[in-house]
């Protein structure tokens, strides 16, 4: 069985059964017909996946793997903060007229800044000490700029990756304040884990493990009735993941040098609410 399910289903039990209720307290988020979205939540949610046993993919539903590529692409090497950019629409309620979310994300991740190896942006810097320094303790990125915040269409959920070293291992920590547990666990598992595939193919390692840490893992009230059903879903074995291995540059790669293989899974979970 996907270990990734495993870690899913004791996660969200958990929530369900010993987490904190925002009812009747004062939330931003809303539903599209005006309602408060109120959370089940827990803090300081912490789950490891060892990325050399297998690729951490839910078969308790599918997960649109290309879809969570193509959008982690969007950030880490197009470095946009234009919607148009993306395939999905996913993005388009938090965008202006103009498609853009502001200096937010992919923004963040394109500025550049005085290294000690030369002016680059967050990205290079973080290949170039993979390749040139692979025991600092300092290769890692943060988009959570408090200076733009204000002109950001939302402020980073998924904001700081930390990259370690070990042996011939990649290593990562993916940190995030806020998580939406049904719409966007796997969805973000899955695209961080690709990236530490690219990383550690480019660099010159094998993959290890990714550590993601949530601070807020919360389960929307109109989520509840689904996950309750999603979780006593059959599980199924993880699916086979490769990448392209003819691509040795990261800002080559695109969602068609992934390839998936044998990935069953349960029925889609479809119409899901997303509150804003």
């Amino acid at each position: 069985m996907s270990k990734a399910d495993v870690l899913f289903v004791n996660m969200c039990r958990d929530i369900l059964d010993h987490g904190y209720s925002t009812e009747g307290q004062k939330v931003r988020p809303h539903w599209a017909d005006g309602a408060a979205a109120y959370t089940i939540k827990n803090f300081g949610i912490v789950n490891r996946y060892d990325l050399s046993e297998e690729f951490p993919a839910l078969t308790l539903r599918p997960t649109p793997i290309k879809s969570c590529v193509d959008e982690m692409l969007w950030i880490w090497q197009k470095k946009s903060n234009n919607v148009h950019d993306l395939r999905s629409h996913i993005w388009d309620s938090w965008a202006d007229e103009n498609g853009t979310i502001g200096k937010a994300y992919g923004y963040q991740l394109g500025v550049k800044y005085r290294f000690k190896q030369g002016v680059m942006d967050q990205v290079d810097n973080v290949i170039w000490q993979l390749k040139n320094e692979p025991y600092s303790r300092r290769i890692m990125t943060n988009i959570y700029n408090f200076a733009d915040l204000p002109e950001m269409g939302l402020e980073p959920c998924a904001y700081s990756m930390t990259f370690n070293v070990t042996g011939n291992k990649l290593n990562a920590i993916l940190n995030q304040r806020s998580q939406d547990i049904l719409a966007a666990n796997n969805w973000n598992v899955v695209q961080y884990a690709v990236l530490v595939y690219m990383l550690a193919q480019v660099c010159g390692y094998e993959p290890g493990e990714l550590v993601h840490m949530i601070s807020d893992a919360h389960i929307y009230d109109r989520h509840i009735d689904i996950i309750r059903e999603l979780i006593e879903r059959p599980q199924y074995p993880a699916p086979k993941f490769r990448l392209n291995p003819d691509v040795k540059d990261f800002y080559d790669f695109t969602p068609d040098d992934v390839i998936i293989e044998d990935y069953k899974t349960g029925p889609q979970v479809k119409n899901i609410p997303v509150a804003v």
